[in-house]
């Protein structure tokens, strides 16, 4: 069987901690900003967890 190949689009929005939480990056952080909150804007510059099957999938996409 060949190897299991990465998904680079996954690749790239998500990383695995070492204790095997999955992270992404908050969606509504990149543009339109001017009328968005600063508080808004702190919370949403933060990266958040994944859990579940969501997390799952991810994991299986990046061959952990």
């Amino acid at each position: 069987m060949p190897k299991q190949k990465t998904h680079s689009g996954a690749k790239k929005r998500f990383r695995v901690t070492r204790n095997g939480k999955v992270m992404h990056k908050r969606e509504g952080a990149s543009h339109l900003l001017e009328h968005k909150s600063p508080k808004r804007k702190r919370r949403l510059s933060r990266p958040d967890t994944l859990e579940g099957e969501d997390a799952k999938q991810i994991r299986k996409l990046l061959g952990e």
